[in-house]
């Protein structure tokens, strides 16, 4: 009786293995690249300066107090004071996602980056940021893909093609996009069967794969099993 049961488990596990060999191997490959380099490097934290002086810290006292529209009526979800670039400036985002920047000092509204300013933020945080090729700004409606987030910011891009975010309307870099990143996520898409938008970590196709791959193993570890115990009966 176990001779038959044994014989279709392992005419299974073949059909199985031919059936989720390719995602494994790619699950496999993927995970390996992934973990072949310290997470710090992909996200490009290694490339920002953090180099702390006199002007970076905020002067004693409170900031002043913020000249609003009379018709702004938009609910505030933070207000956070900051040095940007030694000047101390007071960020207001707003429940709707809009950010505005106001001089700490007299609550004056300060401009949305400029095409010449965000390179210049560039330079004065991220290493290597001298050698900028291009700026480009992009709309909170229409995001590069390799940021992803609904916010206007400028792609100052590297002479050796790493991208830097900086919000038009905060002033900072909001991400750093290495081509090792750009790879990582590509490693990444892979890994969840998400090429579109590389986010969706439950879906119908992986759960299935994952399943499938999941009884294969376990089929696989009673045959090894149930021919282990038959070769000890035999030399016994």
């Amino acid at each position: 009786m176990a001779k038959p049961l044994m014989s279709r488990l392992a005419k299974w596990h073949i059909w199985l293995g031919w059936l989720v060999g390719f995602p494994i191997a790619m699950w496999m490959a993927s995970g390996l690249f992934m973990a072949s380099r310290p997470i710090d490097q992909v996200r490009g934290d290694h490339l920002r300066l953090q180099r702390p002086e006199a002007a970076d810290y905020l002067p004693a006292g409170n900031p002043a107090p913020i000249d609003f529209p009379v018709d702004n009526y938009r609910p505030v979800v933070e207000l956070r004071t900051a040095m940007q670039r030694g000047r101390a400036v007071t960020t207001v985002t707003y429940a709707d996602g809009r950010v505005e920047r106001y001089d700490a000092g007299d609550g004056t509204p300060i401009e949305a980056l400029g095409e010449a300013d965000a390179p210049e933020v560039v330079r004065s945080q991220i290493a290597g940021g001298n050698d900028v090729s291009s700026a480009t700004l992009f709309g909170a409606d229409e995001p590069p893909f390799d940021f992803r987030r609904a916010m206007a910011v400028w792609q100052v891009t590297l002479e050796d093609g790493t991208h830097v975010y900086v919000g038009r309307d905060t002033g900072e870099i909001e991400a750093v996009r290495t081509r090792w990143w750009r790879m990582f996520d590509f490693m990444w898409g892979l890994h969840i069967m998400d090429l579109q938008t590389r986010e969706k970590t439950s879906h119908p196709i992986l759960i299935l794969f994952a399943t499938l791959g999941l009884i294969g193993a376990l089929i696989g570890c009673i045959l090894m099993f149930r021919k282990r115990k038959a070769r000890v009966t035999a030399h016994g």
